[in-house]
């Protein structure tokens, strides 16, 4: 994408000429998407390969797809990448970190696909102080399989397995997995963001940028919770969607930082 500029000649004529505004990232490839309208998966997509490309990373990265939304994720992206069952994209992670050890390696997971059936494989790779990256969104629902109660629903919120709405003292309550994963040592880096208007994209993209810095410093596990909309399986248009992610989603999974090790505190420091 261009926009015109004008630069004035000696003989005060204005000339127009273009400056390059946008451009799609090189990490990505040019298919065309399967998500539905109004899905920020694919803005958390764009964010993290602009970092790829900022960092000069596209030919070091590997991505683990997941089961759900983003089991085509590789499609987008132009990495290497492989697919992992259900919910082990950490242990295929640690696997591909550790015989590639040069290599940049991250998985890209929804809440049901990690809170759930993978919660398992991510508490013991962050115990291990695995030096992988983690990009999980937390739509508040299972997104692929028909809008399901995920583990990160929140209290009230109606599913097609929850008509009523959740009722913690039948289901519990829903799981923080950045407060979770902050607690434990192997951890660098445990942040949560939001994707929902553009002052938090920005950020988001800060935290993602970060979490690969932990990475290449070789300081242990980092993970990006990102609070997405999913306006299909909640029933509402995108922008009510939006709406919606932060009126009730980030009163449940407050944003900030739940654990960055010094050695990320000083560099942030020194930008």
């Amino acid at each position: 994408m261009t926009a015109l500029a004008f630069q004035r000649s000696e003989k005060k004529i204005l000339k127009p000429i273009e400056k390059l505004v946008y451009e799609r990232p090189h990490s990505l490839d040019e298919n065309h998407t399967h998500y539905c309208p109004g899905c920020t998966h694919g803005i958390a997509h764009r964010l993290i390969a602009e970092v790829l490309d900022e960092l000069g990373l596209q030919e070091k990265a590997i991505l683990v797809a997941p089961v759900g939304c983003a089991v085509l994720a590789y499609n987008y992206f132009d990495v290497d990448g492989a697919e992992a069952a259900h919910g082990r994209a950490p242990a295929m992670a640690t696997g591909l970190k550790r015989v590639n050890p040069d290599s940049v390696v991250f998985t890209y997971q929804g809440d049901g696909d990690l809170a759930s059936i993978g919660i398992a494989e991510v508490i013991h790779t962050a115990v291990r102080g695995e030096n992988i990256t983690v990009i999980f969104i937390n739509n508040a629902i299972y997104g692929m399989t028909g809008g399901q109660m995920a583990p990160t629903t929140i209290p009230g919120q109606v599913t097609t397995s929850s008509p009523n709405g959740r009722d913690t003292a039948q289901t519990g309550y829903p799981m923080q997995i950045a407060e979770l994963l902050s607690g434990l040592p192997g951890t660098a880096y445990s942040v949560r963001r939001s994707l929902h208007d553009t002052r938090h994209i920005i950020q988001a993209k800060k935290a993602i940028r970060t979490a690969f810095e932990a990475q290449l410093q070789e300081l242990g596990f980092s993970i990006v919770e990102l609070l997405s909309s999913c306006p299909t399986n909640w029933g509402m248009t995108p922008i009510k969607a939006l709406d919606w992610a932060r009126d009730n989603m980030i009163p449940q999974y407050p944003l900030g930082d739940y654990k960055v090790v010094d050695e990320l505190k000083k560099k942030r420091r020194n930008r």
